[in-house]
């Protein structure tokens, strides 16, 4: 059966991203079993919570060496949200803590005097071409979040947002892909980014 791999590590807005998935037309299974995440067409990482208390979970179920795994067989991986923050080297949320370092970079809090939480709506601006942005050339999205990924490398970085400066919105390196907003909740142009990732994926055909 071909089916998209929700990584069920004890936090994380499964329901709402599987059935996201399961409205584009694939299959989608929550899961922690390592053999389940690896047999998947497709696998995706969300997140919502603390950097350091996933990153922990994480690593106390073994699941950091089947995400990288992953990573390095070819499967399309997406992170959503604290799950794209996770990818990267580490984060300074309530101390330092490491992360899955499949993308080299530092997740920092939102540092000034304006709101935080970010918390809405912002368009975003596309900086390159990605399989990933297939057909989106901006569009609003749907953001939470009061720590922002700051990339080591100018050219992981697919699309941006703005609030109070640039906020990475879409990275992505070969087969490895990370939102920091939810495409479940934002609209027509998050279920567009979806059917792209699924499109990499082959849990569903292409249209046309």
């Amino acid at each position: 059966m071909s089916y998209i791999a929700i990584i069920d590590y004890g936090m994380g807005n499964l329901h709402s991203v599987g059935k996201a998935v399961e409205r584009l037309g694939a299959a989608a299974v929550v899961t922690a079993d390592p053999a389940a995440i690896l047999a998947a067409e497709g696998v995706i990482l969300p997140g919502v919570g603390a950097y350091g208390d996933a990153m922990e979970l994480i690593r106390e179920s073994g699941l950091d060496a089947t995400i990288g795994r992953v990573a390095e067989s070819g499967q399309p991986l997406l992170g959503i949200c604290l799950g794209m923050q996770l990818l990267f080297t580490e984060s300074e949320e309530h101390g330092t803590h490491m992360g899955l370092n499949l993308l080299p970079g530092r997740v920092e809090r939102f540092k000034g005097p304006f709101k935080v939480p970010h918390m809405g709506w912002n368009r975003l601006t596309k900086l390159q071409d990605s399989p990933i942005l297939d057909g989106i050339d901006g569009g609003h999205a749907y953001f939470v979040h009061s720590y922002r990924v700051i990339p080591d490398v100018r050219s992981d970085l697919l699309a941006t947002a703005d609030y109070y400066g640039e906020v990475s919105a879409i990275v992505g390196r070969g087969n490895v892909y990370g939102m920091q907003f939810h495409p479940e909740k934002s609209s027509d142009l998050g279920m567009r980014l979806l059917g792209n990732f699924l499109k990499l994926s082959a849990a569903k055909p292409a249209k046309g």
